[in-house]
Parts: C-alpha cells; sequence; structure tokens
C-alpha cells in the first residue's frame, strides 16, 4: 500500500466527518483549554479550514494534555492523559487511515485495541494454548508501558511503514506535546498519553515488535495491549523465557519489566484480563472464570450502589445496578460463574432490603406498606414495631415474606444469575 500521501486522505472530508462523530459518541472530558464535545462541532465550522492549513503546512502545534491519576486497586495511580477535544478529533482522524495499513502487519495473537476483537477472544486462545499442554506460563508485567515508550524507537519504526512525512512529523508533535498537572507544564520526553484516540495504536505499533520477536522464537502467546502471557510445557523453558524476554524488552525495546510483578506460573495462579484459570475435573481441562480480584471489585462497586446512606430513588437505584450487572455479566459471561452469580445475587437482595426497610422509617409507614404487602392487620402492626436492627430484619420472615425475589424482580431488579444463563457461551 502506499503511504507517502497519506496527510490528504486524513484531511478528507468524509474521514473528518467520521472522526467528529467518533469523538462525539466517546464524550470524555475537557482538555486544558476547557472546550467541551458540544462546543466542538461549533468551533470547527468557524475554525476548521485554518486547522487544515496548519496541519498541511507543519504549523499545527497541539496543546499539552491534561494529567488525570486513576487510583489502582493495587494502591498505585493509573496517569491518563486528556487531550483537547480539537485534538481528539484530530488524533482520531489519524487513527481511522493509520490503523487499516497496520492490521495488515499485526500479529493474530495480538487482541487488545483493534477492530473485531476483544479481551474475550484472548481469553478463547489462552484457554486453547492450556489444553493443548501449554501449562507452565511466562507473564511479564511492563513498568507503566504508556509512560516509558521511547519516542525514537517508535517513530523508527513508524518510519519503517509510514513515508508521508507529514504525517511523521505531527505524529511527534502529539508525542512531544507535554503534559498539564496542577497548572504546571511539563516536557514529555518519553511514553505516549494513555487516553489519547492515537495511543492504543502507537502501542500496537510498538509492541508489535515482540509480538514478531516471540513468533520468531516459536512461542505460543496471547497479548492484550501490555498484558502478555508466553505459554509453554515445562518449568524450566518457562524460567528460561522469562529471563531472555526481559533482557530483549529492556535492552532492544527501552521497556521496562516489572520483576516484582513478573512470574512463572501454573494456569491457577494467572490473573489475566480480570480472568482466572482452573482445572475443571468434569470437562477434563482448563476453564475460566472470574478472578478472586474481580469478585472483590464488583462487590465494592455493588455494595457503594446498595449503601442504605445513598439518598436517591429506588427506581434510579435499580437503574446503576442494572447497567453495572449487564456489564459486567457481559464481560465474563465465557466464565463458569454460576454459583458466584448466585451468592452476588442474595446479597444485591439483602442489601436492597435493608434500604427498603430504612426508607420506610416510620412505624406508620411500615405498618401501611406491609398491609399494602398482604400482610394482615395485626401482624402488619407487630412487624412494624419490631426493634430488630436493618440486617436482621432484612433477613427475617417479616421482609423475605413481602418484599420476595419475584417482586424485586418485577420492580426492575436484574439477576446476575438470570442474565448470565441467558448470555453464557
Amino acid at each position: 500500500m502506499n503511504t507517502e500521501n497519506l496527510l490528504k486522505q486524513i484531511l478528507h472530508p468524509n474521514n473528518l466527518n467520521q472522526a467528529y462523530l467518533q469523538v462525539k459518541r466517546n464524550k470524555g472530558a475537557a482538555g486544558v483549554d476547557g472546550m467541551t464535545i458540544n462546543e466542538l462541532g461549533h468551533y470547527l465550522k468557524e475554525n476548521g479550514e485554518e486547522i487544515k492549513d496548519q496541519i498541511r503546512t507543519r504549523s499545527y502545534q497541539p496543546k499539552p494534555v491534561k494529567r488525570i491519576e486513576i487510583p489502582k486497586a493495587d494502591g498505585g495511580v493509573r496517569n491518563l492523559g486528556v487531550p483537547t477535544v480539537v485534538d481528539r478529533f484530530i488524533q482520531q482522524a489519524m487513527a481511522q487511515v493509520l490503523t487499516p495499513i497496520y492490521e495488515e502487519k499485526f500479529h493474530e495473537n495480538s487482541y487488545g485495541f483493534r477492530p473485531g476483537r476483544c479481551a474475550e477472544m484472548a481469553i478463547i486462545k489462552s484457554l486453547e494454548f492450556m489444553n493443548d499442554g501449554y501449562t507452565w506460563i511466562v507473564d511479564i508485567d511492563l513498568e507503566k508501558f504508556f509512560d516509558k515508550v521511547n519516542h525514537d524507537k517508535l517513530m523508527r519504526l513508524i518510519s519503517n511503514t509510514i513515508k508521508d512525512g507529514d504525517v511523521i512529523s505531527l505524529i511527534r508533535k502529539f508525542l512531544v506535546s507535554g503534559v498539564m498537572m496542577d497548572d504546571e507544564y511539563k516536557e514529555s520526553v518519553i511514553g505516549t498519553p494513555q487516553g489519547g484516540n492515537l495511543s492504543p495504536l502507537l502501542s500496537n505499533i510498538m509492541l508489535n515488535e515482540l509480538d514478531q520477536e516471540l513468533e520468531a522464537r516459536g512461542l505460543n502467546f496471547v497479548r492484550y495491549a501490555d498484558d502478555c502471557l508466553i505459554l509453554v510445557k515445562s518449568e524450566k523453558a518457562a524460567k528460561r523465557v522469562m529471563k531472555s524476554m526481559t533482557k530483549y524488552l529492556e535492552e532492544t525495546l527501552g521497556l521496562k519489566v516489572n520483576v516484582t510483578k513478573s512470574k512463572v506460573e501454573r494456569p491457577s495462579g494467572i490473573k489475566f484480563l480480570g480472568f482466572g484459570f482452573f482445572w475443571d475435573k468434569n470437562a477434563y481441562q482448563f476453564k475460566a472464570k472470574p478472578h478472586q480480584i474481580s469478585i472483590m471489585r464488583v462487590k465494592e462497586k455493588l455494595k457503594r450502589l446498595t449503601r442504605r446512606s445513598w439518598s436517591v430513588s429506588f427506581d434510579y437505584r435499580l437503574k446503576k445496578l442494572k447497567q453495572l450487572i449487564i456489564g459486567w455479566v457481559n464481560y465474563f459471561k465465557i466464565a463458569k460463574m454460576r454459583t458466584v452469580c448466585g451468592n452476588l445475587d442474595k446479597n444485591i437482595r439483602f442489601r436492597l432490603r435493608m434500604c427498603i426497610w430504612k426508607q420506610w422509617k416510620k412505624v406508620q409507614t411500615k405498618y401501611r406498606s406491609l398491609m399494602r404487602l398482604g400482610i394482615d392487620k395485626d401482624k402488619a402492626w407487630e412487624w412494624a414495631n419490631t426493634r430488630k436492627g436493618y440486617a436482621r430484619v432484612a433477613r427475617s420472615f417479616i421482609l423475605c415474606r413481602t418484599i420476595t425475589n419475584e417482586r424485586l424482580k418485577r420492580r426492575g431488579l436484574v439477576s446476575l444469575l438470570d442474565h448470565y444463563q441467558t448470555v453464557h457461551i
């Protein structure tokens, strides 16, 4: 494919319109200039031609990205870079033209940030290797990959494929546009901002070198962005691969391997994309399940959505629960988790009954509510005056008989188990 005149394709009206619509769909926060997504359309109508002329003459200067630190579950932080909406629009236009070029070059076992590919496919491929006897796993953790990418190495890789100097110049400008954090400007001499529309493609261009090296060595691997598993048949081979690939990543690609998190393990000791793996004795094969850390995290989210002190309507609470439940189950639908779903459902219903009992608050409200739910007058009065705490009442005959599972379902509560049984592959 001819890559000498790509800028013309990037600035074509159809491509720019598609980029604008995609950025609108993605939504997202404003960058350092404060411009919102809703203001982008009007701004481009007024300044679009000028921006295109600046890009053609190489005088366009991207603004610094706004640095946001996202707390990680392990106690660290993930640095997220938020470009301005105009820069996101330009990056999206570039990604739309460059992605098809690189898709032809990327490895079959790379699944992250690629059209038509997802984490589910990476898990299925991992299971294929495990069930073919590759049960020793080299789990290499790259330390802050997006922050450590060497610009010169990346640009050399890009220029091996892209021959349009204007596009290469524009990519470098985005890489070195700098970072704004707490109103302080910092140069970006290394790294590609995690959060830019172009960053996923740039990370895959860099890590495709790793893929090709693994392929040349005849190794089985599965990669999703900077998460990579290498699967071999013996512990000795795994340790040898760990040593040699660590050397390659650090000396050839200039990346930093986190030695404390990288390990050689059996499938049961691996966490990959939120999944864990286990040996199913009945099926006589390895299968996937949600990792215990993933279960713990969803429990924390469910707990926040069902806390009694959250002063929102019951319908809104159910709406947020539905969004979380459907999203979580859809992500883990290939995993074995009937028991997990059933246990989470029980806990959600228990906590919702506590919310309802607190919402009723006064004795008279409890009395009338219990009467409406079919309890006779004397029993309703007795139950309305109970001195038991929220947890005991929620588990007691009082609420389990009145606020039944079926009643909660009719009200709009989505069951994890029901949804899992519908979508499970």
